[in-house]
């Protein structure tokens, strides 16, 4: 009740929810195998003030907060832990300036990908940094999982577009990170060490980032192939030879019979992985006749290229729907986020084959394959604890397969609960102290997101 009474000095009462049927519903995110606690209250600040008077009300009484963006993550980053304050920050979702002369924009945590992207296009701009989640996902939830998406093989991940940050830490201060400048190299870069901090520095409250001119329109082609083995040849091709694909993607097997199912895309049935590139550059139709050549010289047996706008749209269709279909194959999904080098990927695929084997399970990948970020998700059926058991198993063991390979155990979904275990071996020892001490300075009370990451 304290904590109630001390809020309500700061905030208007309908940004304090209180009602248990209510506060329950903002538990988790989209994550399985991943506890949720239950929130004592569940807060919507609307301005940068509101923020500072909640994080100096829980500083106060030691109350643990966990920041919240759309809840579309998949690594439970925003999972509630018992008593604590969620504060979620959908409703700060204005877009403050858009410059395009300095190319940037301005904008709070709540702003939706999508919405931002089609502003920054009415100036003939573009912000790059694509999650599949992108009508749904905030901008402070990418900065805080440092999300990538289909484009990163030519743009990059949200990383590299958050130029400065405005952030409110524990204690309730305001600090202004970074720049609005192209360039700037004052000091130690704040900005980026809370782009994929998960809320545990800081509540990112303003950001500045970076934009591009609007590309031209994508053309894509879509090769069938008789093996894992000679996509991931014709992936390390395209790359070894210096092309720049706006897209780069691959579908395994199971992935493809998949969306067959669901969506009688007419994939033949013989197609081990299909390949699917895209290019926005001046001469698409060149570049893709030249990685086509390539594909066909690793073996591809069919590689069909597009004409027109209409048809790269329907070539990718079938990317687009591989998450939806795996959903359809049992009765719930563990996404898997791993990343490898890219000359490693085939590995990773097979790999990924023998363990769904070993665990009478079926996964399906789909990958990112121009920056080596895998997708296994591991189906099954939730209400089956011995399948549940085999499931979790089979999801460690693509994690230690990825690392075994030089990877790491996450590309763009971030580390949360569902992979801090695995966050310690691959940091090590003495990165996983000095992170630790990081966290110490920023929230010395351990009161921002506690449980996650470490």
């Amino acid at each position: 009740m304290d904590l109630i009474a001390r809020l309500r000095a700061g905030l208007p009462g309908e940004a304090i929810l209180t009602d248990p049927d209510i506060t329950g519903s903002y538990a988790n995110d989209m994550a399985s195998f991943c506890e949720a606690g239950t929130p004592a209250a569940v807060v919507l600040p609307r301005t940068v003030e509101q923020v500072q008077h909640i994080m100096r009300t829980a500083t106060e009484l030691r109350v643990p907060v966990v920041p919240q963006g759309a809840r579309t993550g998949l690594s439970g980053a925003a999972n509630a832990s018992d008593g604590c304050l969620v504060l979620s920050l959908v409703k700060m979702d204005r877009i403050i300036e858009i410059n395009p002369v300095d190319r940037i924009a301005v904008v709070e945590p709540g702003v939706i990908n999508a919405v931002l992207s089609r502003a920054v296009n009415e100036h003939g701009l573009y912000y790059p940094p694509d999650p599949s989640s992108w009508e749904e996902c905030s901008i402070g939830g990418n900065i805080g999982t440092a999300s990538g998406g289909l484009c990163c093989v030519k743009y990059g991940v949200t990383a590299e577009y958050v130029l400065g940050l405005d952030v409110v830490l524990a204690d309730g201060r305001l600090l202004t990170t970074g720049r609005r400048t192209a360039k700037g190299v004052a000091g130690y870069d704040l900005t980026r060490l809370f782009v994929g901090s998960e809320g545990s520095l800081g509540i990112v409250v303003r950001a500045v980032l970076a934009l591009k001119p609007e590309p031209p329109g994508q053309l894509a082609l879509a090769a069938e192939f008789p093996s894992t083995a000679a996509a991931c040849e014709a992936v390390c091709e395209i790359m070894a030879r210096g092309h720049a694909p706006a897209l780069l993607e691959l579908m395994d097997r199971t992935s493809i019979r998949a969306v067959n199912a669901m969506a009688q895309m007419g994939l033949p049935d013989s197609t081990e992985a299909l390949l699917l590139a895209a290019f926005d550059t001046p001469e698409p139709a060149a570049d893709l006749a030249a990685v086509g050549a390539l594909c066909t010289a690793a073996g591809a047996t069919e590689v069909v290229p597009a004409e027109t706008a209409a048809e790269s749209d329907l070539l990718l269709q079938a990317r687009r729907l591989t998450l939806t279909a795996l959903e359809q194959v049992k009765s719930a999904t563990m996404i898997d986020d791993v990343c490898v080098p890219r000359s490693r990927l085939a590995e990773m695929l097979d790999g990924t084959a023998a363990i769904a084997e070993k665990y009478g399970l079926t996964i399906g990948v789909c990958a990112h394959a121009g920056d080596g970020n895998t997708h296994p998700t591991v189906c099954f059926d939730a209400a089956d604890p011995d399948e549940s058991r085999r499931a979790r198993a089979s999801f460690d063991d693509i994690m230690a397969l990825g690392l075994q390979l030089g990877g790491t155990i996450t590309g763009e979904h971030g580390v949360g609960v569902l992979k801090k275990e695995w966050l310690a071996r691959e940091l090590g020892p003495v990165g996983l102290e000095l992170q630790r001490g990081i966290k110490d300075v920023f929230d010395p009370l351990g009161i921002l997101n506690p449980g996650k990451l470490f």
